[in-house]
């Protein structure tokens, strides 16, 4: 496995210099940060992930302020006192991408959000405090408790929220794939753990977040030259 120094190297060399790379980086949120969360914002940003997976990402960014009509600005309380009648017609709004199977995970992950409410006091604090060094253990959370938050669904939810995660873009996998730090399906367990051992070796040699690390990664690699 190369060393994080030689993947920064050429990255740097790609991108016009170590500043040029560090200034094209974002961080992610402190757990602080993650924990002032409203759990209402945790559902919204889960939720249009839902909806933007296999579909055009800027029709959902131009109907979402109808999404936060029509679902209480996503008010979890709200969400999950609503009958089974209402959430159908909801599904059939105009000012939402109607998809009844999407619609439905709304209060699905409501239903999760709410039960990590009740365990942690919000879900943000439970989301804060979830250690950094198995982040796929998180994704794996997700995917099994939550409703289509499978793939890179709840990665790229994580990542917006501001939890610290690396990503299964093309150009990260494609980087794995190629250094034979993972070999078979995406989301095995065996993919996964591989690839959280690599990101923790990484940042325990750099001090960088996986976000950073991921984001150096992509650029060290592919098409994207400045």
């Amino acid at each position: 496995m190369e060393k994080f120094t030689f993947i920064f190297e050429r990255a740097a060399e790609r991108k016009g210099g170590e500043a040029s790379v560090m200034a094209r980086v974002a961080k992610p949120l402190s757990s602080k940060q993650i924990a002032q969360y409203d759990d209402s914002q945790l559902l919204a940003e889960m939720s249009k992930k839902v909806f933007q997976s296999g579909f055009v990402w800027r029709v959902v960014e131009q109907k979402w302020p109808g999404f936060e009509e029509v679902f209480f600005d996503f008010n979890i309380e709200k969400i999950l006192m609503m009958p089974a009648e209402m959430l159908e017609r909801k599904a059939s709004d105009e000012r939402i991408i109607r998809n009844y199977r999407k619609v439905l995970s709304i209060r699905e992950n409501a239903q999760l959000l709410h039960e990590l409410q009740l365990e942690h006091g919000s879900a943000a604090k439970w989301l804060a405090e979830w250690p950094t060094h198995d982040i796929v253990g998180l994704w794996r959370y997700l995917k099994k408790n939550g409703s289509r938050l499978g793939g890179n669904t709840g990665p790229y939810a994580l990542r917006k929220l501001g939890k610290d995660t690396f990503l299964f873009s093309q150009d990260v996998e494609a980087y794995l794939r190629a250094q034979k730090i993972i070999d078979g399906g995406i989301g095995t367990n065996k993919t996964l753990n591989a690839a959280q051992d690599a990101f923790n070796v990484w940042q325990q040699e750099s001090g960088l977040s996986f976000q950073e690390i991921s984001q150096v990664i992509a650029m060290s690699v592919g098409d994207n030259y400045v």
